[in-house]
Order: structure tokens, then C-alpha cells, then sequence
């Protein structure tokens, strides 16, 4: 591989563990992405003259460590700041390859997010700060996914970030109500990273796995850290059900394959086993009516029951996705009940809930609104309307596999 590839390639996928170390020393992720940056441009610098190291991605922390240690020692402040992180200041040596203590990583991870989530934060504010953090994406991405400014996108981080330090947020998971008044927030991101990775928003991979691997280790930290709340067992059986699909995702050039052509057969069996395992328990510590990650877990369940597309239960998907919308309602659940109501009452009657929701500002500009329409229409054999869905489905895809695939269905209709 190109050394400037491989830098870039390894900088996309440890950046979050390199902001989140640093975060760790300087109490301020702003500072922290800007050590994480010029350890990338030291990289660009090296690794094309000494040749890329065994372990790149500890070469990047340990180079972004030790600007940060530089940082401190410049300040006025070098004194109580090294009274307060102690050994970690110095302990700039990169781990030796194939180090297996994940804790340190997954810990820093999760205070970050925890940080992120603070309520001095807008939602807003907080999704745009995570998919730059954690997720990698760019700010016109960032933009793009959410219909929005990009100067608008800018300035929404900058005053995050700089908002965080203003009011010194620790860089902590915070205990007792704290801990509750933000996990609802937090159950979000890590679903966000999650999507992230499973089905990228930007650029020309459908699939980012390093981002889906890190969603489902906060998940299974969180239930740990967590073990009676039952929304966070119910995430963590999501993600299990939802990565167990990964291998089938794809086919062998990297584009998507849709559910319904997928081979099970290459679907992760332990994968499903703990997402049952994860279902059961939040079933077993769930009082009330069940939560929104309750009912989405559910949902994947019943997918990965069926061992054929055909066996699929798709009655019980239709009734979990009408009580998801009735208790959590959003445009977006009412389109994916229309798919569920489309393969037990027939195209017409799912079309005619789709056409209600031609009018929803939120799928305005959503890709899969007419992905679905067309999909429908292709069904009830309206061949010439199905293929102007799927060609303006790929107009509004910003993910390049996706936009190419909704081509092909366009010609192949």
C-alpha cells in the first residue's frame, strides 16, 4: 500500500482512540482533535521516507501523546496538571504490537461520548461534534447528511467544542443522575457510529466495520457498566443482530446486497446468539411497556430467525413497527412499516402509506423514500413510474455504492 494511503487508511480508523487518549491529558477536545491532526501531518512527513511502522496506529497515538505532553509542559500550569494525570504524562512509548488490554481504549471512548453528551450541548450540537469525533466524517459530509449549511455545520462544532471547555465538562462517565440524564443521549450516538459504519452516509464504501466494531464495544461496555437498565441491553442485542449480517452485506467488488438476496448462510450465528442473549435481558429487567431499542431489537429478531428471506415473520415485523410508531413516532419508522405492511397486505396498500408521506419535510431530500416508492411500484408492474423513483433515489444517495446500485435498478426495471 501507499505509505500516504496507508497513513490516511489508518488515521480514519484511529482517530477516535487518538482523540479520545488525548482527551484524556488535556481536558479539552478541541485541543485534543488539533495533537490528533498534527500527528496525521507527521505522518504524511515520515512514513513516505522511513517506511510505515509494524504498528501505525500506536505510532500515531504515542506521536499525538507526546505533543500533548509538550502542550502542558509549555503551560504555567505544567505543575498541577502533572500532579493531576501522574505517570500517564509520561508514558509516550507506543503499546507493543498485538497488545490485547482494549480497556484503556474502550474507557476513553466511552467518557468521550459521555462528554459529548452533556446537556450544554444542543442535540444538534451533539451529533454534529460525535460524526466529526467518532465517526470521521468531514464537515461537508456532515452537511450533506443532514441538509444543512456547511458553514452552518462548522460553526455548530466549533462552538461545541468550544462550549465543552468553557464550562470544563469532565471527561468522565459521570455516575448516578447525571449518568441517567444523559444516557438516553448516549444510547443514540453509539446507535449513530453504529449506522455509521453499517450503511455510510458519504463517500465510496458502504461499509466502515471499524466504526461498527467500535459501537458495538461501547454497547457491550455500557450493558456492563449498566447491567439494570434494559434500553441498553436492548442496543446492544440491535447491534449484535445488525453486524451478525456484515459478511452477506456486500458482494465481492464491495457493493451493497439488499436483505432480501443476502445468504444467510454467512450470516454470524454467535453474533445472533448474543444479540438473543442481550433481548432476553433487557426483556427480563423491562417493567413498563417496552422502549424504542426494545422494539428495533425485537424487529432484527425476527430477521434473524428466518434462516430464508421467505420464512421471514412478517406479520409480527408489521405490528412491532405500528406499536414503534405509535409510541416512537417518526416518518422514518412509518416508511419502514410501510416495507413490513408491503409484504403481508400487498404493494397497494403499503404504497398508499408511502404516498402520505410525500408531504414529510424530513424525507424531503431522503433517498430511500423513493427507493421504496419504486420498489413498490416495480411490484405492481408500473415498470416507467418505478424507474423514475430509482433514478431519483440515486440522485439524492450520498453514498456512491448505494447511488450505483439504485442505477442498476433503474436499468434492470
Amino acid at each position: 500500500m501507499d505509505p500516504r494511503e496507508a497513513v490516511e487508511t489508518v488515521f480514519r480508523i484511529e482517530s477516535p482512540r487518538i482523540i479520545a487518549t488525548v482527551t484524556r491529558l488535556v481536558r479539552d477536545v478541541g485541543i485534543a482533535e488539533e495533537l490528533a491532526q498534527d500527528a496525521l501531518v507527521a505522518a504524511l512527513e515520515q512514513w513516505p521516507r522511513d517506511g510505515v511502522p509494524d504498528n501505525p496506529g500506536a505510532w500515531l497515538t504515542a506521536t499525538a501523546r507526546r505533543r500533548a505532553v509538550d502542550l502542558i509542559r509549555r503551560r504555567e500550569t505544567y505543575a498541577r496538571k502533572l500532579a493531576e494525570i501522574g505517570r500517564d504524562l509520561t508514558e509516550t512509548t507506543p503499546p507493543p504490537e498485538g497488545d490485547t488490554d482494549a480497556d484503556d481504549f474502550g474507557d476513553d471512548v466511552l467518557r468521550l461520548v459521555f462528554m459529548a453528551c452533556h446537556p450544554v450541548l444542543t442535540p444538534a450540537a451533539r451529533t454534529a461534534l460525535i460524526l466529526r469525533l467518532l465517526g470521521g466524517l468531514t464537515t461537508a459530509e456532515i452537511a450533506r447528511a443532514y441538509l444543512a449549511p456547511e458553514a452552518t455545520v462548522a460553526q455548530r462544532i466549533v462552538r461545541a467544542k468550544r462550549t465543552l471547555a468553557e464550562k470544563n465538562v469532565a471527561f468522565e462517565v459521570p455516575h448516578g443522575p447525571d449518568r441517567e440524564a444523559r444516557l438516553g443521549s448516549v444510547l443514540d450516538v453509539i446507535y449513530l457510529i453504529f449506522n455509521e459504519g453499517y450503511a455510510a452516509t458519504a463517500g465510496d464504501d458502504w461499509l466502515r466495520p471499524a466504526l461498527c466494531e467500535d459501537a458495538l464495544r461501547l454497547a457491550r461496555q455500557l450493558a456492563a457498566l449498566m447491567p439494570q437498565e434494559p434500553e441498553v441491553h436492548a442496543l446492544a442485542a440491535l447491534l449484535e443482530f445488525q453486524a451478525s449480517r456484515t459478511p452477506a452485506r456486500t458482494d465481492p467488488d464491495g457493493g451493497p446486497v439488499l436483505l432480501r438476496d443476502q445468504d444467510r448462510r454467512r450470516w454470524n450465528r454467535p453474533l445472533i446468539a448474543r444479540g438473543i442473549h442481550a433481548l432476553a435481558r433487557a426483556e427480563a429487567t423491562t417493567s413498563g411497556a417496552p422502549g424504542r431499542y426494545t422494539l428495533q431489537a425485537t424487529i432484527a429478531a425476527c430477521h434473524a430467525h428466518a434462516h430464508r428471506y421467505e420464512d421471514t415473520d412478517w406479520p409480527s415485523i408489521a405490528v412491532l413497527y405500528g406499536l414503534l410508531a405509535t409510541r416512537f413516532p417518526s416518518p422514518v419508522v412509518e416508511l419502514n412499516r410501510a416495507v413490513a405492511v408491503s409484504m403481508t397486505q400487498g404493494p397497494a396498500a403499503a404504497l398508499t402509506l408511502v404516498d402520505a408521506l410525500a408531504a414529510e419535510p424530513a424525507l424531503e431530500a431522503y433517498h430511500l423514500l423513493p427507493s421504496v416508492r419504486g420498489d413498490l411500484l416495480e411490484r405492481l408492474g408500473r415498470t416507467e413510474e418505478a424507474r423514475a423513483e430509482f433514478v431519483r433515489a440515486a440522485g439524492l444517495a450520498g453514498n456512491g455504492r448505494e447511488r450505483e446500485l439504485l442505477r442498476r435498478r433503474a436499468e434492470g426495471v
